[in-house]
């Protein structure tokens, strides 16, 4: 319990620029160190917090803290990455006089959103590369960035839009994979039928030629 309240407590104080640029630094250490997913995994659990309510990683570090540790974890995870931004804002805002006309802080702000900006670049290009596997899921990253950034759709929208076509995609998979294996089994049964009559046919032969063999032996007998 302590261990994933100290590690979100990291992610919480060093992470600039948002919880989508805690993305890379939170999957090297979740996939690459404690390895307590897999990189498929830690992709669907991104997807998941991406397209819930709320900050993004307040959701990761519920839904980690829950994975890890139940409810009792969700809850420590969840306070340990919140609380170094509580602490950071309160003392800010007492000095936001201060803040405000630096021209050193201001400079410092400034290196801060570049390195943000790196962050999320970085996460961008670790989520695409695991989560972009067909022409399905190219097609849907380029449509729903042009439908946001170029025609300013609505986010819901696009997420509802895709859900529906995810779950639509996956119903025809199914239904193909479905008939595939129904015609398979009918070959496989067509198959085992033609054996079974050429065997049958086989054994017939074999018996009509026993037959045959044994009335031969009988006229020469009587002969």
């Amino acid at each position: 319990m302590l261990e994933l309240f100290v590690t979100f407590f990291k992610l919480g104080l060093f992470t600039i620029g948002g919880g989508v640029a805690m993305i890379p630094i939170l999957s090297n250490i979740m996939v690459k160190d404690k390895k307590w997913f897999s990189e498929d995994e830690m992709i669907d659990i991104i997807a998941i917090c991406q397209g819930l309510p709320g900050v993004i990683a307040i959701n990761m570090a519920t839904y980690v803290g829950f994975k890890k540790r139940g409810l009792i974890g969700s809850f420590v995870a969840t306070f340990g990455v919140i609380l170094p931004s509580f602490v950071i804002i309160v003392i800010i805002a007492r000095g936001m006089n201060f803040i405000d006309g630096n021209p050193y802080v201001q400079g410092a702000l400034g290196g801060l959103r570049a390195a943000a900006l790196g962050l999320i670049i970085i996460a961008v290009y670790q989520v695409a590369k695991v989560a972009i596997k067909d022409a399905f899921s190219a097609i849907g990253a380029v449509l729903s960035f042009i439908l946001i950034a170029v025609l300013k759709i609505n986010v819901v929208y696009i997420i509802v839009l895709f859900l529906a076509l995810g779950i639509g995609r996956a119903l025809l998979t199914k239904t193909s994979i479905d008939t595939r294996d129904c015609g398979k089994s009918v070959s496989d049964a067509d198959g085992r039928d033609y054996q079974s009559s050429l065997k049958r046919r086989d054994e017939r032969s074999d018996i009509i030629g026993e037959d045959k063999k044994n009335k031969e032996g009988g006229d020469n007998s009587c002969c």
